[in-house]
């Protein structure tokens, strides 16, 4: 008779699908955008639902903001835990811009961040740098994780771009190449002025790439989360999570959830 402590749920109720990996996994990676959350409550999130966070990306140029001995604390307790911890995109644009790169690439390895993001975001980069920062980021011992899309409202996915940049990127060594949809999740790449999902742009983009391990969607409604997972299955990389909706959305990985219930019951083949 399979025994259980009474203190522990079962495991077949704590993940109904039986199909979660543990950290550090490969599959169904989630990653939090934090947008300033002060040490206790950043301490807080992590304590809570650390287990279910894979990385955490300093949003926009926040890094830079934080009082030193701050930033640094968040770092540590992210290396603590075990999830990979990064400065936003916009804040490499920035150096870029300034052509402050060497400066950037010093202070992020020195400050023990463990991940950089490479972004076109909001100013256009030509396809060598964006190649040389990729390899540069994963020589410093960096995780690496690029871009595609452009944040201006009414932006537009191409999917034959898109391919092309997945394509190069990973080859380079990048992890994935994360699809823009802003903190906001309305009105750009993907996503219409309401925050749902073209369609017809999606389909496309499932057919042109098959393999969704290569790529994070930035999926900040619970409405979209849910879409995505129901469309792509509960191993889909989703970014740009707000830090209270860690849960909710492991919830909806497992299958305990109303939207993903079934997850929990695949379906028997016959014969």
């Amino acid at each position: 008779m399979e025994q259980t402590s009474k203190t522990e749920w079962h495991p077949t109720l704590a993940d109904p699908t039986g199909q979660r990996e543990s950290k550090p996994r490969n599959r169904g990676k989630t990653m939090v955008i934090d947008k300033g959350l002060g040490l206790h409550a950043f301490e807080d999130m992590i304590r809570m639902a650390g287990q279910h966070i894979d990385m955490i990306k300093l949003g926009f140029g926040t890094a830079v903001l934080y009082p030193r001995d701050i930033l640094a604390k968040k770092i540590q307790l992210a290396r603590e835990f075990g999830i990979v911890i990064m400065p936003g995109g916009t804040f490499l644009e920035v150096a870029i811009a300034k052509e402050k790169v060497d400066s950037f690439f010093s202070s992020v390895e020195s400050l023990g961040f463990t991940a950089m993001e490479v972004s076109d975001g909001t100013i256009d980069i030509p396809r060598h740098i964006r190649s040389s920062l990729i390899v540069r980021g994963i020589e410093a011992g960096l995780h690496v994780v690029t871009e595609y899309g452009k944040k201006v409202w009414g932006s537009a996915l191409h999917i034959d771009e898109l391919v092309q940049t997945v394509e190069i990127d990973t080859g380079l060594g990048a992890l994935f190449v994360t699809i823009e949809g802003r903190e906001s999740g309305k009105g750009v790449g993907i996503f219409d002025d309401n925050g749902d999902f073209k369609e017809g742009e999606l389909t496309q983009l499932a057919k042109a790439i098959p393999d969704m391990s290569k790529l994070m969607w930035e999926a900040p409604l619970k409405s979209q989360q849910s879409h995505l997972l129901a469309t792509f299955g509960p191993d889909l990389h989703i970014g740009n999570v707000a830090p209270e909706d860690v849960m909710s959305l492991e919830a909806l990985r497992r299958g305990l959830r109303s939207d993903t219930f079934h997850f929990g019951f695949p379906a028997r083949v016959s014969g």
